[in-house]
């Protein structure tokens, strides 16, 4: 394997595993790198931790940067948070990430016709 591409292991929604293929050198977080794979993650903030709709958990130990209070005020707000969370948006693509395990956290629901009087 190239030096600069690392595996990235993802549990998605079904409990299915995919091993990523993932370059190093782009500058890549885990949130493009999912959508990339056209995985169901919607990104819909554009990575600016402001929305948790790439909300995932951690399940490896691998020491990443640590959550910022952007992301710790978004993961606040989010649904089914556990001590393991994370936005995928923040997780910045490296060589220490190399075999890394996450898994995608649930959808959170949104009600038929929840914005019907909107």
């Amino acid at each position: 394997m190239e030096n600069n591409i690392i595996k990235i292991y993802l549990t998605d929604r079904t409990g299915k595993e995919q091993a990523l293929e993932v370059p190093t050198d782009m500058g890549l977080n885990l949130m493009e790198v999912c959508k990339s794979y056209e995985l169901p993650v919607e990104g819909t903030c554009g990575g600016m931790a402001l929305c948790a709709s790439c909300h995932l958990y951690v399940i490896s130990p691998h020491n990443n940067r640590p959550v910022n209070t952007d992301e710790e005020a978004m993961l606040d707000d989010a649904y089914e948070v556990k001590p393991n969370s994370r936005l995928a948006c923040q997780i910045p693509i490296t060589k220490a990430l190399d075999g890394l395990r996450v898994q995608l956290a649930p959808e959170y629901p949104v009600e038929e016709n929840a914005f019907a009087d909107w």
